[in-house]
């Protein structure tokens, strides 16, 4: 018989022993701030609800008040939200609601004030919502309010540009309403002419036209209009570009998406909270362990888990190896596209991605897709042979990218193909909503983990590269720059890495470590139903944003208080940084379009989502 110490009993406030879940919605939030005493005092009974929730501030507006109040937190000089994150929505139909179906939510961000701000907007009408546009307040709300309308089918009145973006115009529902079921449309692996679904599908296909029926806004058959991909090596085989040309110079250019989408969100909708970290790593399949990290954080907020030290370094040294490997992978491909030196920095940034790729593996036995980070830490501790390896990672990685500097930044053909292209001025970065390398670059001093810090990131001394010509140079240098200042945290992290845990000790969201399995049939148990079951989340919502390699990587969770997120939303910094694309390229050749995809740096699976 064994004989075991008392301990402390840590399964009693289990979620899975409890009833399940029953869903609700997210409560109001409570108190108040500074701003929302002010945004109260302005509005008054317009606004419904104001206050804090998870720490964040939070605003319910009247409809017919949603454009004045997004003008007024813009422009008042006490607020200064100049710039519009986000715009997602809630279709709470499966909720013990009786008013408001449909919510649109609004994240704004004070880069002056490092303050951030949501705006949830209930519309009146369930069977045909309409909320109005705030393109004419952010212009970088074009491209989140047409998402919105395309897969929760809700209008924007005055929105300039009302077509569908991912799904195609003919598509016969919207995805992301409750009432579609998940894998709404059954696809046949084969057709022939006498299989049933010809009548339907098979009539679809022989009718389909291989070009659009109309020429997007504002384009003119005067001029030539061609096809930019998608079959075309410098837009990854997943994206159309329909150019308008006068001669070889761009007049407009219409981004067209969706040739990935593979339903993340609505995925996400229907996965316990345990099991969607593995997703998020085929989102930006080059920033899987950022993507981790990003979720993982959403779903801590809205528990309320605190991180073990030992698990937050951990996840800095990851998240930074890979912002690296990712940088890496733009600049070979980059180079590859724009100039004639890109074979032989093709082959040295891969050698040092490997590397990386190799330190993941010995982590987690993943190189790309690695699902390591979990809510409450991570997957598991790193091995001894993880350290030696990235010490002389650490050591030889600085004067690569030396290397690499010595190859380009200083050479004609670089330095012309990329000085003067592209350019975007400091306010049109912001009143556009770009983030990442593409805000930094055009003079605006923001970076997440310095000014909203997260992970332990605040703990850390490095800087944040920023320039301001605004141009695709711009962007290579402030990207090289980052490179060494990943290399930075990453020494200070391995200098002072705690001992301890690697995830939390709290069993109602982490299992219990496998000794316990070994001597009690309690810990057996409650490991048996986490993962069977999963665990519940409080009822709330919440937004959190990481600097992922590209820009700003954000969640959007709505807690019913189940074991699934209610709403899962997702702000792909590749989506709204390419909505740049037609600004950075009027008036350039066609050739500078290929450097203006490389300079914003895009990674298809997360733009179609």
């Amino acid at each position: 018989m064994l004989n075991v110490a008392p301990r402390v009993r840590q399964y009693e406030t289990l979620p899975s022993l409890q009833p399940p879940g029953i869903p609700a919605a997210a409560p109001l939030p409570v108190g108040e701030s500074e701003d929302t005493r002010r945004i109260i005092e302005r509005f008054g009974d317009a606004v419904l609800a104001a206050g804090m929730h998870h720490g964040q501030q939070i605003v319910y507006i009247k409809p017919d008040q949603l454009v004045p109040l997004a003008e007024f937190v813009k422009t008042d000089p006490h607020l200064r939200y100049e710039t519009l994150i986000d715009v997602s929505a809630v279709d709470r139909s499966e909720l013990p609601v009786s008013d408001h179906r449909f919510h649109t939510v609004y994240q704004l961000r004070s880069y002056s004030r490092k303050q951030h701000l949501m705006i949830v907007c209930p519309l009146e009408d369930a069977d045909e919502p309409t909320a109005p546009s705030l393109t004419g307040v952010y212009s970088g709300a074009n491209w989140p309010e047409r998402e919105v309308w395309d897969l929760m089918g809700i209008r924007f009145a005055g929105h300039p540009d009302h077509r569908r973006i991912l799904m195609p115009e003919n598509w016969p529902n919207h995805p992301l309403q409750k009432q579609v079921p998940v894998g709404g449309e059954e696809v046949p692996f084969t057709l022939t002419w006498e299989d049933p679904e010809f009548e339907s599908l098979g009539k679809q296909i022989l009718e389909a036209k291989s070009v659009p029926p109309k020429l997007p806004p504002g384009m003119s058959l005067e001029n030539m209009v061609i096809n930019l991909g998608p079959h075309h090596p410098s837009t990854h085989g997943v994206l159309r570009l329909v150019v308008e040309l006068d001669g070889e110079t761009v007049v407009n250019v219409d981004a067209d998406l969706g040739y990935l989408h593979s339903g993340f969100e609505k995925t996400g909708e229907n996965k316990r909270y345990k099991d969607f970290v593995y997703y998020t790593d085929r989102m930006d399949y080059l920033s899987a362990m950022s993507n981790n990290l990003g979720y993982c954080l959403a779903v801590e907020k809205l528990l309320g888990v605190e991180i073990p030290p030992r698990a937050q370094a951990l996840r800095v040294i990851m998240a930074e190896l890979q912002r690296i490997a990712s940088h890496l992978f733009w600049l070979s491909t980059h180079v590859l596209d724009v100039s004639g030196t890109g074979m032989s920095l093709l082959m040295y940034a891969t050698r040092e991605r490997e590397r990386i790729l190799d330190l993941f593996e010995m982590a987690c036995g993943a190189r790309l897709t690695v699902g390591y980070m979990r809510v409450g830490g991570v997957s598991r501790d790193i091995p001894p042979a993880f350290l030696p390896h990235l010490e002389e990672f650490l050591k030889i990685m600085p004067e690569q990218i030396d290397d690499y500097e010595r190859m380009l930044t200083h050479g004609p053909l670089w330095s012309e193909r990329l000085i003067g292209i592209g350019k975007i001025t400091r306010e049109e970065a912001l009143d556009m909503g770009l983030t990442g390398p593409m805000l930094r670059g055009s003079g605006v001093d923001w970076d997440l983990r310095r000014d909203a810090p997260y992970s332990g990131y605040e703990n850390y001394d490095f800087k944040v590269p920023v320039l301001n010509e605004g141009d695709c140079y711009a962007r290579y240098l402030v990207r090289m720059e980052e490179m060494r200042q990943s290399l930075r945290i990453i020494r200070q992290a391995v200098d002072n890495l705690p001992d301890g845990p690697y995830r939390a000790e709290d069993r109602k969201i982490t299992p219990p470590p496998r000794a316990e399995l070994d001597i009690s049939m309690e810990a057996l148990i409650h490991h048996f139903k986490l993962m069977t079951e999963g665990f519940h989340v409080p009822p709330g919502m919440v937004y959190h944003g990481i600097e992922s390699s590209k820009g700003e990587l954000g969640f959007f969770i709505y807690s019913d208080g189940t074991a699934r997120p209610y709403r899962l939303h997702v702000r792909g910094p590749s989506f709204n940084n390419l909505y740049a694309i037609s600004k950075m390229s009027k008036g350039h050749m066609l050739s500078d379009v290929i450097t203006n995809i490389g300079s914003i740096d895009i990674v298809l699976g997360e733009v179609d989502r």
